[in-house]
């Protein structure tokens, strides 16, 4: 192999360890806030985000009026699962993020930051954390 060949050789490897280092350091589609002394997940306006026990992973059970109470945790057009965040497709076709395949909603009657008024509801839904 020639001075050359070695040096494109070594260019494409830094630039492929690049590449999966940059896409390691996806974002989080949502935000660590701290509550009391939990740590727990917050969208980016900082409401809460919530699990509901009857989902089976990466299928939410909370549809029509239930998703008027608890509207899922939309993903954006395009996004993709990244580690432990992955995007599941609703009934209606809209997309929503879920954390280690459990799909991630905000609570209705949570109306400002840090509100955590969904928590227990029900028994059923709770705190996602991370």
């Amino acid at each position: 192999m020639s001075g050359t060949t070695k040096s494109l050789v070594i260019s494409l490897g830094l630039a492929l360890i690049s590449l999966s280092a940059a896409e390691a350091k996806t974002p989080s589609p949502a935000t660590v806030v701290t509550s009391g002394q939990q740590k727990l997940f917050a969208d980016a306006d900082g409401r809460s985000l919530y699990t509901f026990d009857k989902d089976q992973p990466g299928k939410s059970a909370c549809t029509l009026l239930c998703a008027l109470a608890w509207p899922p945790f939309v993903a954006p057009a395009g996004a993709k699962a990244s580690g432990p965040w992955s995007v599941v497709t609703r009934p209606t076709g809209v997309t929503q993020w879920a954390y280690n395949g459990s799909p991630l909603y905000t609570y209705h009657f949570d109306s400002m930051r840090g509100d955590i008024h969904g928590d227990g509801a029900e028994g059923v839904w709770h705190l996602a954390k991370p």
